[in-house]
């Protein structure tokens, strides 16, 4: 599987690229919205977890986009987020995400948000 791993803070993507690699997922990642959109349209990705709280283009706002062009409607879009209440994980689906993963987290829960082999 080829996942976009999306987070502006290098510590919130290190975690998850590897324990994606250690599940045998070939991992991207990139530090903002606009690096999300260009390496999205650039490469075929299976899904891309997205960080909501980003300068430029919020997660949600590339969730959007994603969501609106065809080429790209069907990705697997996880929202990556430390926004827990269940009011902001309603409105996080609302806009589009397929799950939502609260940070901080842990394999399991990455992998279960992931759809992967637990």
């Amino acid at each position: 599987m080829k996942i976009l791993v999306v987070d502006d803070q290098k510590i919130n993507r290190t975690l998850p690229c590897v324990l994606l690699r250690q599940a045998g997922c070939d991992v991207e990642e990139v530090e903002s919205g606009e690096a999300a959109l260009a390496a999205l349209r650039a490469r075929p990705m299976d899904a891309v977890l997205l960080d909501i709280s980003m300068p430029g283009l919020s997660g949600t706002e590339v969730c959007r986009r994603v969501r609106g062009d065809p080429a790209l409607a069907g990705l697997f879009v996880v929202a990556y987020t430390a926004h827990a209440l269940p009011e902001e994980r309603v409105e996080i689906l609302a806009a589009g995400f397929d799950e939502v993963l609260i940070k901080p987290i842990n394999r399991q829960r990455l992998m279960e948000a992931m759809r992967l082999p637990v």
